[in-house]
């Protein structure tokens, strides 16, 4: 393998430019070559002036008329160029004499630039531009590629940096890891073609396909990005199931008590899921499955009869979540199923403190607390498990890497690592759970339990603000509760949202028969939950509260659910808080305030809320109209920051992706670690899931 070269070996880069390119990721020479056009610029072809528009960017031609220095406000040099069938001013506010010179009456110059409005009609500030009679530039051969930037270099720095960078490769360099044949079927050039192509496209290339990234060239690129990510998650599976895991016994013991005092049916759906979750435990290594399935389907419940078996054991089980509120809810729920069993739960939380936290420490330390809950405080300094044997982490793509893998770490014990089980009420469609959960084994519940009606969503304007009130008095009255939902705490001045405590004092005056009570994310802890308690108990009718309520809070007695600026929030979020009512045998409703005037995305995606309660179906059309950054969350997974891949665009490329993800590692085991190093760098060290 050829050692890359630092990127100070190319002539002009010192140690200076070094360090600001090291912001782009580009620290060797071939670093360059893999920094991958955002979009190109179409020098090639000039527009007439009389034809160029503000706006427009474009590359022009023409001969000077006048040059002047002026002062209007500041210093600047004014250039009055003409093509015989229109006129533009450049407008320059820092320039030299020698410019002022070169820009001398019948000079035929050459300039790119934005068009603007100006005082005397459409104007460039501050183009490049050249004389015509000088050498052509490669701009003028080729479009023109715009690249990440970075403070300290410019565009024109980077295009020749690259262009030096490309003047260099070899047959053999950059390596290409990927033998013909995999590339063969799907019609996709070589790696160095299509890196030259995609920095230096001709005057002649298809500029549609190069923008919308569909250029064989580009496909090429992506194909290996996504390979490499796949194979990561494949990488990190295999170490992580390399080492030893705590073989749980097949013993139903327990389970058969806490399903026994169950008062309805599992569903077959979470039957299925459990089954798959008890086989993995049975194996002497750590089980890494992830449960995806609609709010409500009762994903915690087989989570809680999988943990059965730990205890069991004697072993200890984790349960992390990424707040303190639905902590809170879950050790409610497992508190009330293992009571019966005489299994103690502890809760630690980063609020408590002094005795209440040393005493939750020690018995975690001495084992005499089987199931643990909380928040990350969990993988904080200081816990330590006596032998925790299962990690249950909920909704997932709320933490990072970093800190899932703290909690990993930090539950091993005696060589041997924890079972992990992975929970989310953010069902992903399979093509994207197939590439960013390749390290992960997929459990689906696809069915909610009995009883569960399905909630009817409207979409109002604010201006029906007073029946929507009008509909709350209503619910409570015949004894129902609701939500009210506002995106903010405070009134913001560049943002038009109702403010939570703006709008519960409002609420509470326009309905004085009713109890209303305010939850918010800056209230401490304690206010929190007893409000939430409160609501729970019936004591609270309207419950006026920020998205701190998205996830975990369960009151079957609540059947309506008002959003706020429902236009503002993505398809998954308005879909979780949908799921907080509909949770009891009573009919529910979803009211969606929305302020005019709506953009398309907005509409599209109220639009998708009130024609489908089902969370797969959302989760597709969530891809596909903000694509999988947005539907995993940024910190989940090198996914989101891909370069030139997109998940939706590039899903025709996935079974290839997954059938050479599998030839490499069985056949070129030696390709693998410099693919991913290339396209992932050293993530693959980090575990999706503590």
């Amino acid at each position: 393998m050829i050692e890359p070269r630092p990127v100070t070996a190319l002539r002009g880069v010192g140690s200076t430019l070094a360090e600001r390119l090291r912001a782009l990721g580009v620290d060797t020479i071939q670093d360059l070559l893999f920094l991958l056009p955002l979009r190109y610029e179409d020098r090639t072809r000039t527009v007439p002036l009389g034809e160029l528009y503000a706006g427009q960017r474009a590359a022009i031609e023409g001969d000077v008329q006048l040059t002047e220095v002026v002062f209007r406000g500041r210093r600047q040099m004014l250039s009055r160029i003409s093509d015989g069938s229109g006129f533009l001013t450049l407008r320059f506010f820092h320039f030299t004499t020698q410019q002022q010179t070169g820009l001398a009456r019948g000079v035929r110059i050459r300039c790119y630039g934005e068009a603007r409005r100006g005082p005397s009609g459409l104007e460039f500030v501050h183009p490049e531009y050249r004389r015509v009679d000088a050498a052509p530039t490669e701009a003028d051969l080729h479009l023109t590629p715009v690249y990440p930037s970075t403070e300290g270099v410019t565009q024109g720095r980077l295009r020749l940096l690259v262009g030096m960078a490309l003047d260099q490769t070899t047959a053999d360099d950059p390596q290409d890891w990927l033998p013909a044949s995999l590339l063969a079927d799907a019609g996709l050039p070589s790696l160095r073609d299509a890196l030259h192509y995609v920095h230096r496209p001709p005057a002649d290339a298809p500029v549609d396909l190069l923008l919308d990234r569909r250029h064989p060239s580009q496909r090429r690129l992506a194909f290996e990005e996504l390979l490499a990510h796949q194979l990561s998650l494949k990488l990190l599976r295999r170490r992580i199931q390399s080492e030893p895991g705590w073989p749980l016994e097949p013993d139903d013991t327990l389970k058969s008590r806490l399903l026994a005092a169950l008062p309805f049916q599992l569903t077959a759906a979470q039957r299925r899921a459990l089954a798959e979750i008890e086989r993995d435990l049975e194996l002497p290594k750590p089980m890494l499955r992830l449960v995806q399935g609609d709010v409500g389907c009762g994903k915690t419940l087989v989570a809680a009869l999988a943990a059965t078996r730990a205890l069991l054991a004697g072993r200890q089980v984790a349960l992390m979540a990424p707040t303190e509120l639905l902590a809170d809810q879950h050790a409610q729920n497992f508190e009330r199923w293992f009571k019966p069993l005489d299994t103690a739960v502890a809760l630690l939380t980063g609020r408590q403190t002094g005795k209440v936290r040393a005493a939750a420490l020690a018995g975690i330390r001495a084992g005499h607390a089987p199931i643990v809950i909380g928040t990350h405080a969990l993988f904080q300094e200081g816990v330590e498990f006596a032998s925790l044997a299962l990690v249950i982490v909920d909704e997932q793509h709320r933490f990072g890497v970093h800190q899932r893998l703290s909690l990993r770490e930090k539950a091993a014990r005696d060589g041997h690592r924890p079972h992990q089980l992975i929970m989310t009420a953010t069902p992903i469609p399979r093509t994207l759970a197939m590439t960013a959960y390749a390290d992960l084994d997929v459990s689906i519940i696809d069915e909610l339990p009995p009883g569960r009606t399905p909630v009817k969503t409207v979409v109002l304007a604010q201006q029906r603000r007073d029946e929507v009130v009008l509909r709350i008095r209503n619910a409570c009255v015949a004894g129902r509760q609701a939500y009210w939902v506002c995106p903010l705490i405070d009134e913001s001045a560049d943002m038009p949202y109702q403010a939570a405590e703006e709008t519960a004092a409002a609420l509470a005056a326009a309905l004085p028969e009713l109890a209303v009570g305010l939850v918010h994310g800056r209230m401490p802890g304690a206010a929190k939950e007893r409000t939430m308690r409160m609501f729970k108990d019936g004591r609270i009718q309207l419950l006026v509260a920020t998205t701190v309520i998205e996830v975990g809070v369960d009151v079957p007695n609540a059947t309506l659910m008002v959003i706020e600026n429902a236009e503002r929030m993505g398809l998954a979020q308005l879909h979780q808080l949908r799921g907080r009512v509909g949770r009891g045998q009573h009919d529910s409703s979803c009211m969606l305030l929305y302020r005019a005037p709506l953009s398309s995305l907005a509409r599209e995606r109220l639009a998708v809320m009130r024609a489908t309660n089902d969370g797969f179906e959302v989760a597709r059309r969530d891809l596909e109209l903000r694509g999988p950054g947005e539907l995993l969350g940024t910190r989940q997974t090198g996914l989101a920051q891909m370069r030139v891949a997109d998940l939706l665009r590039d899903a025709d490329l996935l079974p290839r992706v997954h059938i050479a993800a599998e030839t490499l590692l069985r056949e070129l085991p030696a390709n693998v670690a410099p693919l991913v190093r290339r396209w992932v760098g050293q993530a693959e060290q980090y575990g999706r899931v503590a």
